[in-house]
């Protein structure tokens, strides 16, 4: 371990000193960029975006958001019930988890790029590409939260002539919607910080793409770290969400 940690630790020295600046002044760069973050985060303002206009658009990005998460639910949802072990046939299961498997293999972003074939970049692609990722991700924690149930419940509903549906309803969810409720939750935190992303990529209409434009096209310091604290306003105010959520449901 140690051989490998000194190895790496030499190959790290070795292209630190060996990088091609390509004539540019490393200490003149990194005071420039701590210039460039005093101004984003100490001067966040806009000539261009005003503070309601961010709003506004961050709102559309909790929107997709909101969206992506409710759609990849409901699909993972009946998913997750058919490939569970404890409720479905083996090769149904198996069928389903390999599919699963391939879906959430492949990355988001290319997902998007896949559905922007047929729809184009933009909200659309961006929302249908990551409910594909997202539906990958849930069906997972959902089929695997269904497994956790003692099967000793189901057989005990089984002997008195339950059915499937009733089993679903009356023992499987309620006793499993703490950790449904978790893992679609942490799904959206997901969610958002993805639409973020795909609003630069995808061109999604949101927060993301005027982060994308302030950054690149317009090189608008100011008014990227007045996006940046909209962002990260909303990110605190989730975090704070989750634990108030995570609270009560340990109460119950």
């Amino acid at each position: 371990m140690w051989a490998t940690v000194a190895a790496l630790a030499a190959i790290t020295a070795y292209g630190l000193f060996t990088l091609d600046s390509n004539g540019v002044n490393i200490p003149d760069a990194i005071g420039e960029t701590l210039r460039n973050f005093r101004t984003i985060f100490l001067h966040p303002e806009s000539r261009r975006l005003s503070a309601g206009a961010a709003a506004w658009e961050l709102l559309l990005t909790v929107a997709q958001a909101i969206l992506i998460t409710l759609f990849s639910g409901l699909v993972s949802l009946g998913l997750g019930l058919l490939g569970a072990r404890n409720l479905a046939p083996k090769p149904l299961t198996q069928a389903i988890k390999a599919v699963i498997a391939v879906v959430r293999a492949i990355p988001s972003i290319l997902w998007v790029l896949i559905f922007a074939v047929a729809a184009g970049l933009g909200s659309t692609a961006a929302v249908l590409g990551l409910s594909m990722h997202s539906i990958g991700y849930l069906t997972k924690a959902y089929a695997e939260s269904f497994e956790s149930l003692d099967y000793g419940v189901v057989e005990a509903l089984q002997a008195v002539g339950a059915n499937w549906w009733q089993i679903v309803f009356q023992a499987v969810l309620p006793s499993s919607s703490t950790y449904l409720l978790s893992w679609t939750f942490l799904r959206f935190e997901m969610n958002f910080t993805n639409v973020v992303a795909m609003g630069a990529a995808a061109g999604a209409a949101g927060i993301g793409f005027d982060l994308f434009m302030a950054s690149s096209l317009y090189f608008d310091l100011g008014e990227l770290g007045l996006i940046t604290y909209f962002v990260l306003a909303f990110a605190i105010l989730l975090e704070i969400v989750a634990i108030r959520v995570k609270a009560v449901l340990k109460e119950r």
